[in-house]
């Protein structure tokens, strides 16, 4: 029998269609006037639609070298700090999911963890500890001090105490010690979960910036975020005797405005090409381990 349609759901569907629009309208405009000119995009001429149509900003951001560096300064960022995450995630979460009659302090730990998700040592303190450790100017500076993502690991810790206690039960008769119930049992029927904390971890790398600013003191270590936002458009006056007027044009044509729309861009795609495959375990990652019967 099919299921009525009332004027809640019709209601719901308008709060939903308009909440996609706002995510996608910004979207669209910045994509317009990173493919416009200097002029148009100052003028708040473009919309949705490029006026009068140029790649100069993109030409500027993937030019040097610097870039490509940066973009696989990032994916080696996202792929160490997302498989430390994980992991730790993971072997963290199996525990800290048993009663306190099997696991005895375990509610010691969930309040220190919790305590470290609400407050931290401060900006200063952890650069001293960063510099102290020697991890200045390394990749670690930057995946080693989010190692543990408190949010994710309390998702996994309720999607494990939401799974039946009947299949560790069975397999500990079977003979099976808790590595082997962890990594296969709880780790394969996890994967909801554990998409979800790869999604959270992926994004979280990817876009971070700052952290890159304050450690890196060498511009070829800089991930592609830091990169992006130290890019700035400067019209080199001192050399506008030697440059033909096709160059002048061109660096004219680089506006804060469009340069800056070109970057956001730029940043966005990788984030968009991961998504869709992670999308299908989102949903019943988030609900199956926000919530606990």
């Amino acid at each position: 029998m099919k299921a009525k349609t009332g004027v809640a759901d019709v209601f719901i569907w308008i709060i939903l269609a308009l909440a996609a629009l706002s995510c996608l309208v910004p979207m669209l405009n910045s994509l317009a006037i990173s493919f416009s000119d200097k002029t148009s995009a100052a003028l708040g001429k473009v919309l949705f639609w490029p006026h009068n149509f140029n790649i100069s900003s993109y030409i500027k951001i993937v030019e040097e070298q610097q870039f490509f560096r940066s973009f696989a300064n990032s994916l080696l960022r996202v792929f160490l700090g997302g498989l430390l995450n994980i992991s730790l995630c993971i072997i963290m979460a199996y525990p800290l999911s048993k009663e306190e009659s099997a696991f005895r302090f375990r509610n010691v730990y969930i309040w220190v963890i919790v305590f470290t998700m609400l407050f931290n040592g401060g900006l200063v303190p952890t650069f001293l500890v960063i510099k102290s450790l020697g991890l200045m100017d390394t990749i670690w500076a930057l995946v080693l001090p989010g190692s543990v993502p408190v949010f994710s690991l309390i998702l996994l810790m309720n999607f494990y105490k939401g799974l039946p206690k009947a299949l560790e039960e069975a397999a500990r008769v079977d003979g099976a010690n808790p590595l082997f119930i962890l990594f296969n049992i709880f780790v394969p029927l996890s994967k909801p979960a554990i998409a979800t904390i790869a999604l959270f971890s992926i994004v979280g790398h990817w876009n971070a910036f700052f952290d890159g600013k304050i450690y890196m003191n060498t511009p070829l270590k800089m991930p592609l975020q830091t990169y992006i936002q130290s890019l700035t458009v400067q019209v080199d006056f001192t050399r506008l005797s030697t440059m033909t007027r096709e160059q002048v044009l061109e660096q004219l044509e680089r506006s804060n405005l469009t340069f800056n729309s070109a970057k956001v861009m730029v940043s966005m795609v990788p984030i968009l090409l991961i998504y869709p495959f992670l999308q299908r375990y989102f949903v019943t990652g988030i609900v199956m381990g926000a919530v606990k019967e």
